[in-house]
């Protein structure tokens, strides 16, 4: 068998070594009822009692509100850029969106087939490589929402904290790529989703956290699936969910609660950055692509004096034990994506590559 690498891997994401060796086990036999996870009936006691530990965990972590409902759903945060629209808007409201990004720019380009779009704010005449400042967002005058995408992997920037919105208007969170990394307070939000891949568990799962009141907005000309009241009142089983992805995130939750909860994650998070940013502004060969004041603490994009050295550092790293490194395709580069699984050393192992490719590349 072969040793697993270190991986940088923007999504699917490493996850944690303890989590995937419960998981060889559960596959196999999942407390001890003779049946693999993946085999169980979703209405039987067995899986009933993953899910409802999932979500117990999941609300301990956050400290998410009785008033809040917790989903797990199907078809990526690309399904949700029309869902919350398609819930929450109509042709005759605007919605106002903060486009910091692709993923921000595929969630405007939905909510159009389903009412008015203000972008309220955006760095796209920087090609994304800050978070608009907040001087330079001007909010519609009465938004159905506001929708921000809290990490934005392909470009390297991230909130640092949640933007003001005007009093009294819900805000709709994509915290797909730096969801758990970090404290959150739920009560800030109408509405948060995220893909499960890069911070929670495997591809195919989305979790959703939505407030009751928003739930009553949910309009009643579409599909019974893309509802979000479907799910609510049928506690995310209104068909067969994906199980293996629940019970996965359901693991992950345990190992972060484990590991000292979201602060320490935050802690741990900060400090394996750190090591790399530091590299990259020692550094007159490596350079970041982001604003230091929009730095993401998850996905930290950084180029080499040309594309040439640039691919030679993706070989010669993948040679190394460092898979994932490159770039999104749309922007070139490299990306070192650090999410919560991610382990130190592996930050620390890579920085002492990147010094060591420097060194001979001059």
């Amino acid at each position: 068998m072969s040793e697993r690498i270190f991986n940088f891997s923007a999504g699917p994401a490493v996850l944690p070594e303890e989590v995937l060796k419960q998981a060889q086990k559960d596959l196999w036999d999942l407390a001890d009822t003779g049946v693999g996870v993946i085999e169980h009936s979703h209405r039987g006691k067995a899986f009933m009692k993953v899910i409802e530990e999932a979500e117990a965990d999941c609300r301990a972590l956050a400290d998410i509100p009785d008033k809040y409902r917790v989903l797990f759903l199907q078809g990526g945060a690309s399904l949700q850029f029309a869902m919350v629209p398609m819930n929450l808007l109509n042709k005759h409201a605007t919605a106002d969106y903060l486009m910091t990004g692709t993923w921000s720019k595929k969630a405007v380009e939905e909510a159009k087939l389903f009412g008015n779009v203000h972008v309220a704010g955006t760095s796209k005449p920087t090609n994304f490589d800050r978070i608009p400042k907040a001087e330079d967002i001007q909010y519609s005058a009465r938004p159905a929402y506001v929708h921000f995408t809290s990490n934005n992997t392909i470009f390297g920037t991230q909130w640092a904290k949640e933007p003001d919105v005007p009093m009294g208007v819900s805000m709709v969170c994509d915290a797909s790529s730096d969801i758990f990394s970090r404290p959150i307070d739920v009560s800030k939000y109408g509405l948060i989703y995220a893909g499960a891949q890069k911070n929670l568990g495997p591809s195919g799962v989305v979790l959703v956290i939505i407030r009751n009141d928003m739930l009553k907005s949910v309009r009643d000309d579409i599909p019974t699936m893309l509802k979000y009241t479907t799910h609510a009142e049928n506690g995310s089983m209104f068909n067969t969910p994906n199980t293996f992805g629940i019970y996965v995130m359901g693991q992950s939750f345990k190992w972060i609660q484990k590991l000292g909860g979201l602060k320490a994650m935050a802690e741990r998070n900060a400090a394996k950055a750190k090591l790399i940013y530091d590299c990259i502004d020692n550094s007159d060969f490596f350079n970041g692509t982001a604003q230091p004041d929009s730095r993401s603490l998850m996905n930290i994009c950084f180029r080499a004096p040309s594309e040439e050295l640039e691919a030679k550092f993706i070989t010669e790293a993948k040679a190394a034990g460092f898979d994932g490194l490159k770039g999104h395709r749309s922007v070139g580069g490299m990306r070192a994506s650090t999410y919560n699984a991610l382990p130190p050393k592996a930050c620390a192992a890579l920085v002492e590559f990147m010094k060591k490719f420097e060194m001979a590349n001059r």
